[in-house]
């Protein structure tokens, strides 16, 4: 996204104006955080002076942010993480950046989301990202429920329905040279140990390899914080429903403690402003889609994992969790 000065400038007064929703006072030290990574990180802009930082009026606001254009659902987006980033769903500012969507013409799925969640309609909110997501991560619609439709996909090789030779496929990754890429995602499961697709408990390989390969190759663990950003840089890499289908879900499940379904878990606090914006940007950058269909994994297991970030184009990791 290329944006002008007094474009950076309408969008972290935006971000201070979602922060001050109730009254200057009280603004957090998380808040101010957010709002300087998201100057030096999302809009390659100096650290603001907090104290300088004007909200604009709605009119001022759509008369720098063009409505519907690219700049103006990025101050939508950064507007959200600013809304969720204390850890608590806050309905007057989810009504904040729900009416910003709207001055701004900017009508993606997520905002819909958003003004649900603020309304206490949480369900159907969650009902929705669970459905995005499936849908991203298929790539065609979904038709089944959102509990245990969702469950028997995510668990497809229980009882009679084990791969061994799928399993076995993985396994024998253990045997690639140790700075493969290959060998790492062996090293990935084995460390948390998880089971592999094709086994009893293994989640299935449309979901866990890509997803996985993304750790891996990202340089994130799988703390709750290191979920975030894994998903954060998916999304980024995988736009599509990127903000319903994959931030705002691990927003809620990994730093608001909402727990979506069985399969999934749930803890505080595991959002890091400026770690998360670095995902952000770092899943912009890759030169592949790890989620399409032409991606292959196979071919891909035994290049060093070192040269295959550098092919695939991926950054350094730039804002590390302390």
């Amino acid at each position: 996204m290329t944006a002008t000065g007094e474009q950076k400038t309408a969008i972290l007064g935006i971000l201070k104006g979602i922060a001050t929703t109730h009254g200057a006072g009280k603004a957090t030290d998380v808040d101010r955080t957010t709002i300087a990574a998201a100057a030096t990180i999302m809009l390659d802009a100096p650290q603001p002076a907090y104290d300088t930082l004007r909200p604009p009026t709605s009119a001022d606001a759509t008369a720098v942010l063009p409505p519907g254009s690219e700049v103006a659902n990025e101050a939508v987006r950064l507007a959200t993480v600013m809304a969720l980033v204390d850890g608590v769903l806050d309905p007057q500012k989810l009504e904040a950046v729900v009416g910003l969507a709207a001055a701004l013409d900017i009508h993606e799925d997520y905002v819909a989301d958003l003004a649900d969640a603020a309304h206490g309609h949480l369900q159907e909110a969650m009902a929705h990202m669970v459905r995005e997501n499936m849908e991203s991560v298929t790539g065609k619609p979904w038709t089944g429920d959102t509990t245990n439709d969702v469950g028997a996909w995510a668990l497809p090789y229980r009882g009679d329905d084990a791969d061994p030779a799928l399993a076995a496929r993985f396994l024998a990754l253990e045997h690639l040279p140790e700075t493969t890429f290959g060998h790492h995602f062996f090293t990935h499961f084995r460390e948390n140990g998880y089971d592999f697709p094709g086994e009893p408990n293994g989640l299935n390989a449309e979901f866990s390899v890509p997803h996985d390969s993304a750790h891996v190759l990202a340089g994130y663990d799988t703390r709750p914080a290191g979920e975030i950003l894994t998903s954060t840089f998916t999304a980024s890499m995988h736009p599509r429903n990127a903000m319903a289908a994959h931030v705002l879900p691990v927003i809620f499940s990994w730093h608001l403690n909402i727990k979506f379904n069985d399969v999934a878990k749930s803890a505080i606090g595991g959002l890091h402003p400026a770690p998360f914006f670095d995902a952000w940007q770092r899943g912009s950058a890759i030169n592949v889609d790890l989620f399409a269909p032409d991606w292959d994994f196979w071919a891909a297991a035994p290049v060093d994992l070192e040269a295959l970030r550098r092919r695939y184009a991926i950054p350094p990791i730039g804002a590390p969790l302390t």
